[in-house]
């Protein structure tokens, strides 16, 4: 695919994101990872690193790790070690991080998504294991930074990709991809603002053929609208250092939402500045393929393969397939509505429409739709039958969603939207405008389609809106034949 191309130049965007794992205790202690605890209130004397104390690894850190492996398509390392990464900052007690360098448990693997109508695939490098460190506060006192160490040492697999990605749209729907993945498989609650998914976007510019450009880091991107601006942001300006003939340096950059900019924090680091060397206190990890099986076992159905299954099963179009996958609630949604009213086309339709539509309107999630899938399969079946019409279902629907009325026949009944069935009563009402419009007559039987759009058009205002516009259109082509 033809990469495109801003000002002349090709972006080049890596990711590396911390997906906190969702365990009840920290990576290498028992310490709790609840958040919103008091500061300091959730770091003992492990995470602490104080005299005499040991890590022992969380299993259920490793199984999470198992679990993206096996979700996409990657290796797991039956061996894998832990490494000392050494930097000094305030909020990391230890002045080192215990994370995995040269062999992480899970290792390549690829996550495929849609922009649009088009796929894409971005390569994995890897994801390993490693502690987060705390939390430098800034904004509770006039003149000093406060250390909240709650976080240190809540387990994180860091996920990082190649520099496949050529476009800030393709970035956010990788982004937007993991993140469901992660949730989907249950290793981490997705929460963006709570920093529970945590992305960093590496972004480099240069001219189609020339080698990788220098990359900049821009951390800590907490909400894909965010991440968007941010990540334009910084090509527009790279290129504009580059055009005025400045050069680009190595760094770790900050994005500002208020000012929608971007700032150098600090000269990024190599792995050589961190002197890597394995962790003396932990042995090897390893895990068997026994264990591997047992976590497969236990796994969902992943989203892809539901997504193939709904194509083959019900018939839908991929992209239906694809866009009632995007969550495991609104696809076992579907899958209820589908299997009550044995219409999977019309279920996608109205759960892709009018369901998202107002989720979307309200900021809920399918955990708070107000249309049970029974309600919606029935009115569907309402339908389907001929009861009443699509603009009927409509009302219907906003009766049921605003808790007007539960029953689907009690609604229609009560707001007398039954359609028209009477064959007889019918075709009088088509006689009548055949008869009250002659002109359209004449046009229709000239060739002109529209005509009859508005023969049609007065005979369902005649009728009040409940003739079946599929019998309307039959009958009165056979009388103007």
């Amino acid at each position: 695919m033809t990469a495109k191309l801003i000002q002349g130049y090709e972006v080049v965007i890596g990711f590396e994101t911390h997906t906190q794992l969702a365990t009840n205790s920290k990576i290498f202690s028992r310490a709790s990872t609840a958040f919103g605890a008091e500061p300091n209130t959730q770091a003992c004397a492990v995470d602490l690193a104080l005299p005499g104390t040991l890590p022992v690894m969380n299993q259920q850190a490793v199984a999470c790790a198992i679990k993206l492996g096996l979700a996409l398509g990657s290796t797991i390392a039956p061996r894998s070690i832990f490494a000392r990464k050494n930097y000094f900052y305030p909020d990391l007690p230890k002045g080192y991080q215990i994370s995995q360098f040269e062999i992480p448990v899970v290792q390549g693997g690829e996550v495929s998504f849609y922009v649009g109508d088009k796929p894409h695939t971005v390569r994995l490098v890897r994801a390993h294991l490693e502690e987060d460190a705390g939390k430098s506060v800034h904004d509770q006192f006039p003149t000093e930074s406060g250390i909240d160490l709650n976080r240190a040492g809540t387990p994180l697999l860091e996920i990082v990709t190649e520099p496949d990605m050529r476009s800030t749209e393709e970035a956010v729907a990788y982004a937007k991809e993991l993140h469901k993945i992660v949730t989907w498989i249950g290793i981490c609650d997705g929460n963006m603002q709570e920093g529970s998914f945590r992305c960093d976007a590496n972004v480099s510019v240069r001219k189609p053929g020339a080698p990788l450009g220098t990359r900049r880091e821009i951390k800590n991107l907490n909400s894909f609208k965010n991440m968007q601006i941010a990540i334009d942001y910084e090509i527009r300006w790279q290129i504009d250092q580059i055009e005025d003939g400045y050069s680009i340096q190595q760094a770790t950059v900050l994005f500002n939402p208020d000012t929608g900019e971007t700032r150098a924090m600090r000269t990024k680091e190599d792995a050589a500045d961190y002197r890597y060397f394995p962790d003396p206190d932990l042995p090897p990890l390893v895990v068997a393929d026994s264990w591997v099986q047992e976590v497969k076992a236990a796994m969902p159905e992943l989203p892809r393969a539901m997504a193939a299954r709904f194509v083959e099963s019900y018939g839908l179009p991929e992209y239906d397939a694809t866009t009632l996958t995007q969550s495991q609630d609104m696809a076992a949604y579907f899958e209820r509505t589908a299997k009550a009213c044995g219409q999977a086309k019309l279920a996608s339709n109205w759960v892709m429409g009018e369901i998202s539509r107002r989720l979307n309107t309200e900021e809920i999630g399918m955990d708070a739709v107000k249309v049970t899938s029974e309600q919606l399969a029935a009115m569907i079946a309402r339908i389907s039958d001929g009861t009443i019409s699509n603009n009927a279902a409509k009302q219907v629907f906003e009766a049921l969603w605003t808790g007007e009325g539960s029953d689907i026949d009690a609604v229609i009944e009560a707001k007398g939207l039954k359609q028209m069935n009477d064959t007889g009563a019918l075709e009088a009402i088509i006689d009548e405008v055949i008869a009250a419009n002659p002109g359209n007559v004449e046009q229709y039987r000239a060739g002109k389609d529209k005509a009859f759009n508005a023969l049609v058009g007065q005979v369902m205002k005649a009728s009040k809106g409940k003739a079946n516009p599929a019998q309307v259109n039959e009958v009165l082509k056979a009388k103007l034949a």
